[in-house]
């Protein structure tokens, strides 16, 4: 432990932005930020950066500015900037001014997201023009704000600049001596299967975080990171990484031009790359079609949905030496919890995987506690090992340790509901379903809301779609069900592999339902319906909208709307 971590041990107060403080005086000059900043005329890509004592610096005049504004300790500030200097500059000086930067995908759609920020109750709001010219349009969700900040040109409206605030001598400014159960920002859920909510992070749930993905992928200060999802972006400072912003939008990661990844990979030196799933297959379908090598990976950590063994050993062939390709398991509300490696995917797991097992996302981290629950839609206020199904029997994942966030902002019965009391911990509900085998790997077995119950039997989404997947014409299946809770119809959706000559569908479904009967999971699986393309999350492009594909399910079977289970 570094002397400065010691002291502030000590004395009781950890602040996220101390990571940065550090690095910055222990190497100033390494580049810690890296944006792309235009092309020049033979197209090659220019960039922009600040060093880690330059990024520090900025960040301490944008906290004192913002100070001066009314934007200081447990100020709730909407933060609506893209991936550029200015976000890190702004996000590390919230932390360090011991405000509340609230984030929330824009790729949610408007009036969602707009919901979600009302939600906050935010007082300040820092955005770029259009995220201003949002809130004079629609002002009855921001009644609550007090102070406005714009990233750029300002136009009619009122309030400051960034430039403003930023415009002025260099002069430390001391960190707010935050606690760590304080909170420390408030980021909002996809709402994939449910309403989008603000999980509440402390700065100790920050740090815990830090510490966690270092150990465990054995990140070592000079690496140089390609984060595709912006808030994981954050995370390369405070390792000690050089944050490379790649030339995408990331709220399509799926659309992602796989050379400017390769690109900036190879331009820069990228030794740390995240990936959702969706993003590893593009990019890597198009380095395994033109033999690419990608000499300076070190590893890859894919997360957001299953990653499937097939795109991990395609990946993989891209990267050198002993690289791997690691499979993360988590949520918003509590990561990492668990990851694996493409080694033992390949030589093990991958191919149970295809027999319907579910998917390994590996062991728990350390400090990380995982049980097995039986599964139940109702809310659970004691926890009990009482609760614990049998080894080897799928239930509902729970995990509890340092880096599980213990409480929504201001959603008591989303609370309920996802949060069991022990003590003074918290055990939080994943929403998943798995079990555990005898090494303690966990097995993802997908969702809870979208486990199909007929009345004879409860069918869950991995397993079963796994035995469809290994169809070569299938790129992937989703295993939806129609009609009411406990007497639902099970009805498997096919998205078709489109690098591949066309079948007739009827050919195709009769021979689907052929391989559906050589597993005892899907043989009571009698309708498939083929779908153009799946509706996925906004935040990966990777978790499939199986609630939206029921609805489609239904009007193609000519069936009456029936609720949907909670």
């Amino acid at each position: 432990m570094k002397h400065g971590e010691a002291g502030k041990k000590q004395e009781g107060w950890v602040n996220v932005s101390s990571h940065l403080t550090e690095m910055a005086t222990a190497h100033p000059r390494w580049r810690a930020v890296v944006v792309p900043a235009g092309r020049d005329r033979a197209n090659r890509v220019c960039y922009a950066h600040y060093t880690f004592r330059q990024l520090d610096r900025a960040s301490d005049r944008i906290a004192h500015g913002l100070a001066e504004a009314g934007i200081g300790r447990g100020v709730r500030t909407i933060l609506m900037v893209t991936p550029s200097l200015d976000f890190f500059a702004l996000t590390f000086a919230l932390f360090k001014a011991g405000a509340v930067p609230v984030m929330v995908d824009p790729g949610m759609g408007l009036l969602r997201m707009l919901s979600c920020l009302a939600q906050s109750r935010p007082e300040g709001f820092i955005g770029i023009p259009k995220a201003h010219l949002l809130r004079t349009l629609r002002p009855r969700y921001f009644p609550t704000v007090r102070t406005w900040v714009t990233v750029g040109r300002r136009w009619f409206w009122g309030g400051f600049t960034l430039s403003r605030l930023a415009d002025r001598p260099w002069r430390p400014f001391p960190p707010a001596r935050t606690d760590p159960s304080e909170t420390a920002a408030i980021l909002f859920t996809t709402g994939s299967t449910g309403p989008a909510k603000g999980a509440v992070y402390t700065h100790g749930v920050f740090d815990a975080q830090v510490r966690s993905i270092r150990d465990r992928f054995e990140i070592r200060p000079g690496e140089i990171d390609l984060p595709t999802f912006p808030l994981f972006a954050l995370f390369a400072p405070a390792l000690g990484m050089t944050a490379v912003i790649p030339d995408m939008d990331p709220t399509r990661p799926a659309r992602v031009d796989p050379v400017k990844i390769i690109e900036a990979v190879e331009n820069q030196g990228v030794t740390n790359m995240f990936a959702s799933p969706a993003l590893l297959h593009r990019v890597g379908a198009y380095g395994s079609r033109r033999r690419i090598k990608l000499t300076s990976i070190r590893r890859v950590i894919s997360a957001g949905a299953p990653t499937l063994p097939a795109n991990v050993a395609q990946f993989s062939a891209l990267l050198a030496g002993g690289a791997q390709v690691h499979s993360g398991y988590g949520a918003t509300e509590a990561m990492p919890v668990s990851s694996i490696g493409s080694r033992e995917i390949l030589s093990e797991t991958g191919k149970w995987s295809e027999r319907g097992r579910g998917t390994c996302v590996g062991q728990p981290l350390p400090g990380m506690e995982v049980r097995i629950i039986a599964i139940t839609d109702d809310p659970i206020s004691e926890w009990s090992e009482n609760l614990c199904v049998s080894a080897g029997e799928i239930g509902e994942i729970t995990v509890k340790g340092p880096v599980v966030t213990r409480r929504y902002f201001e959603r008591p019965r989303d609370e309920a509901l996802s949060k069991i009391r022990q003590g003074s911990a918290v055990w939080h509900r994943m929403g998943d379903v798995g079990w555990q085998d005898e090494k303690g790997r966990i097995w993802f077995c997908g969702r809870k809301g979208h486990r199909v119950t007929t009345g004879n039997e409860t069918l869950f989404t991995i397993p079963c779609e796994a035995i469809f997947n290994r169809h070569p014409a299938v790129s992937r299946s989703a295993l939806v069900g129609v009609g009411p809770a406990g007497r639902q119809t099970p009805v498997i959706c096919i998205e078709r592999e489109k690098n591949r000559a066309p079948q007739r569908r009827d050919a195709l479904r009769a021979e689907l339902l052929d391989l559906a009967r050589t597993s005892p999971l899907t043989e009571r699986i009698e309708t498939v319906l083929f779908h153009p393309s799946f509706p996925v999350d906004i935040r990966h492009n990777s978790k499939i909208f199986r609630e939206k594909l029921a609805g489609w399910a239904e009007k193609q079977m000519g069936m009456p709307k029936m609720p949907k289970m909670s």
